[in-house]
C-alpha cells in the first residue's frame, strides 16, 4: 500500500487519521478514501443531506479504520446504497459509507449452490453473477438497483405466498462491530445477533459480507389480465393462490384491476407485449398529464383512465402474456420520482381495506370509517397489492422487525403518488394519514424504508413485540451511539427504549471466531 495513500482521498491529514489508518504489518497507511463535497439525494429526489464525509471503502481494513475513527471522533456513520429507499432513512449530516467498491464474489458451492459476496455488491450485478453459474434467486423484489446488504436491511420483499422476505435466502451475515470486530451469525452461531442484523436498518453495524442460498435458474411465464374491482374482490381468496408469483394493480377511478399471474417453465423465451407507457412517447405524456393533474386536481380521474385504456384496453380479460427470464419478469419499471406508503396487512384484511378505501376515495368517509376529510383529494394509481407468506419459511428464524405477519399470509397495500417533473401532488400528507389510519385500524405495520407519516415510537413498540430485544442488541454491540441515526432517534429510540435499556436485562452472547465474547 503506499505510504500516502490517505492523501489522495481526503483533502487534509488529522493526527487521527494518521495514527489510525497506519497498518505495521505493510509499513503503510490504510486507504481513507473520502470526499467532502458529496450531496446525497433519494433516488425520487425526495430527501437530501450533506454529509460531512462521504466515504466509499473498498476492503475491510478500511471499513474498520472508518469505524474506528467515526467512534474515537464520535461520528455517526450510515450506510447507503443506490438511495431507493425513498425516505430520510439514509440522510445524515455525519459520515456516509458508501460499499459500492466493496462488491467481489468471495466463495461458492457448486454442490449447495451457496455464494458468499461483499456486501456493496448491487443486485443486478449479484443476479448476473448468479446466472454465470446457471444459478437466480428464488424470488425478487420490483427493482434489483439496491445493493445487497441495503435489501436485507430494509425488509425488502417480493410478491408470492410461497416466499416470504427476500432474506429468508441469507444463510449467514458477517457483520462488523462498532468495537472493529468482524462477527459472523447465521441461524446456528450468534443467532440473536443474526436475528437483529436481518432487518438491521443499518443500525446493528456494517454488513461486510453475505451468505446466500441461490436456486437453479428458472423462467417464469407470466400472463396479466383486467378484471373489474368488483370481481377481484369476489375471487379474492384465491387469486393469491393461483401461481407461484402474483400480484395487483388497482386503479381506484376506473374501478378496474391488473392481475399479473408467473409461473416457472422451461420453454422458451417469449417477448413480453409493448407497452404504452414504457415508449417514450407514453411515458413524457403520462408524466405531463400527472404534472398538469397537480395545478387541476379534478383532471385525475380522467387522466388515471385514459392512461389505463392506453396501457391495458377497457374490456376484462388477458392483456398481455410473456416467458422471460426470472429477473426480468419479476421486476418492473418504476418510472419516475414518486412518495411510496406501504404497509402490511392480514391477507383477510384486504377486501375490507379495499372497499374502505374505494368509498373514501369516492368522498364517502362515513362509510369508510376514516375520520379524515378527502375533500380536495386526488390520487395516482396504482395502489399496489402484493403479498408473503414468511410462516411458511423454516429456513431462518424471523427477523425481529419482520413486517409481515408472523402467523398466516400478508398483504402489503402500496399507495404510490407520483412526484412528475419533482413537483408534489397537493394534500399528499392528508392522503396517506387517512390511508395510514386505515391500515393502523386493520392491524398494519409499514415499511421501514417508505414514507410513512404518522406513526410514533410508541405504536411502533406496540406494533412490535420483539422490538425490545432487538434495542437491547443493538446497544449491547453499539453503546456509544456510532450507528444511531437522526431517523432511528425520532421513530425507535424514544421514552421506550431508555425504559428497555435501563431494566434489567438479558445479555445477548456474541462471539468471535476463537470463540471469545466480543460483545
Amino acid at each position: 500500500m503506499d505510504p500516502e495513500a490517505h492523501k489522495q482521498f481526503h483533502p487534509y491529514t488529522t493526527d487521527a487519521i494518521v495514527a489510525a489508518s497506519w497498518d505495521p504489518a505493510t509499513a503503510s497507511h490504510i486507504p481513507f478514501r473520502a470526499s467532502l463535497r458529496h450531496k446525497h439525494s433519494t433516488w425520487a429526489r425526495t430527501n437530501f443531506s450533506r454529509p460531512e464525509l462521504y466515504l466509499q471503502p473498498q476492503s475491510v481494513p478500511e471499513i474498520r479504520l472508518i469505524v474506528s475513527l467515526a467512534r474515537q471522533l464520535k461520528r455517526q456513520i450510515v450506510v447507503v446504497g443506490s438511495g431507493h429507499s425513498p425516505s430520510d432513512l439514509t440522510c445524515t449530516s455525519s459520515w456516509m459509507v458508501n460499499l459500492d467498491g466493496f462488491r467481489s464474489v468471495v466463495s461458492e458451492d457448486a454442490e449447495t449452490r451457496q455464494i458468499t459476496v461483499e456486501a456493496g455488491i448491487r443486485l443486478h450485478d449479484f443476479i448476473d453473477e448468479l446466472e454465470k453459474r446457471g444459478w437466480a434467486m428464488p424470488n425478487l423484489g420490483s427493482i434489483v438497483e439496491q445493493s445487497i446488504a441495503g435489501v436485507i436491511a430494509t425488509a425488502t420483499h417480493g410478491s408470492s405466498l410461497q416466499h416470504g422476505l427476500l432474506s429468508e435466502s441469507v444463510v449467514g451475515l458477517t457483520v462488523m462491530l462498532a468495537n472493529g470486530n468482524v462477527v459472523q451469525c447465521s441461524k446456528d452461531h450468534n443467532a440473536d445477533l443474526f436475528c437483529a442484523a436481518l432487518v438491521s436498518l443499518g443500525a446493528i453495524g456494517i454488513v461486510t459480507h453475505v451468505r446466500f442460498q441461490a436456486v437453479p435458474a428458472y423462467r417464469v411465464c407470466w400472463q396479466q389480465a383486467v378484471m373489474t374491482l368488483p370481481r377481484f374482490l369476489e375471487s379474492y381468496d384465491h387469486v393469491w393462490e393461483e401461481s407461484e408469483f402474483v400480484r395487483c394493480w388497482w386503479f381506484p377511478y376506473s374501478e378496474r384491476t391488473i392481475v399479473w399471474h408467473g409461473k416457472k417453465v422451461e420453454g422458451a423465451l417469449q417477448e413480453p407485449p409493448k407497452s404504452w407507457y414504457g415508449a417514450t412517447f407514453g411515458r413524457y405524456t403520462y408524466e405531463a398529464l400527472l404534472y398538469v393533474a397537480t395545478w387541476i386536481p379534478s383532471f385525475m380521474p380522467w387522466v388515471e383512465r385514459f392512461v389505463f385504456n392506453m396501457q391495458y384496453g377497457w374490456e376484462e380479460g388477458v392483456k398481455g402474456t410473456a416467458v422471460q427470464n426470472s429477473h426480468q419478469a419479476l421486476t418492473m419499471d418504476c418510472l419516475f420520482s414518486q412518495f411510496v406508503n406501504e404497509w402490511s396487512i392480514p391477507l383477510s384484511k384486504g377486501p375490507e381495506a379495499i372497499t374502505r378505501l374505494q368509498h373514501w376515495l369516492s368522498g364517502r368517509a362515513d362509510l369508510a370509517n376514516i375520520p379524515i376529510s378527502p375533500a380536495g383529494i386526488y390520487v395516482h394509481a396504482p395502489i399496489e397489492a402484493r403479498v408473503t407468506d414468511s410462516s411458511r419459511s423454516s429456513q431462518n428464524p424471523r427477523a425481529w422487525l419482520d413486517q409481515s405477519i408472523p402467523d398466516g399470509p400478508t398483504l402489503y397495500l402500496n399507495a404510490t403518488l407520483y412526484r412528475p417533473f419533482l413537483r408534489d401532488v397537493p394534500h399528499w400528507q392528508r392522503y396517506y394519514a387517512a390511508f395510514e389510519h386505515l391500515m393502523k385500524d386493520l392491524g398494519g405495520k409499514p415499511h421501514w424504508a417508505k414514507n410513512f407519516v404518522t406513526p410514533t415510537p410508541s405504536e411502533f413498540w406496540r406494533m412490535y413485540p420483539a422490538l425490545e430485544k432487538w434495542v437491547r442488541i443493538r446497544e449491547q454491540v453499539d453503546p456509544t451511539g456510532v450507528f444511531v441515526t437522526d431517523w432511528l432517534r425520532r421513530h425507535l429510540l424514544g421514552r421506550e427504549a431508555a425504559a428497555a435499556i435501563a431494566q434489567p436485562q438479558q445479555r445477548f452472547l456474541v462471539v468471535g471466531e476463537d470463540g471469545q465474547e466480543i460483545a
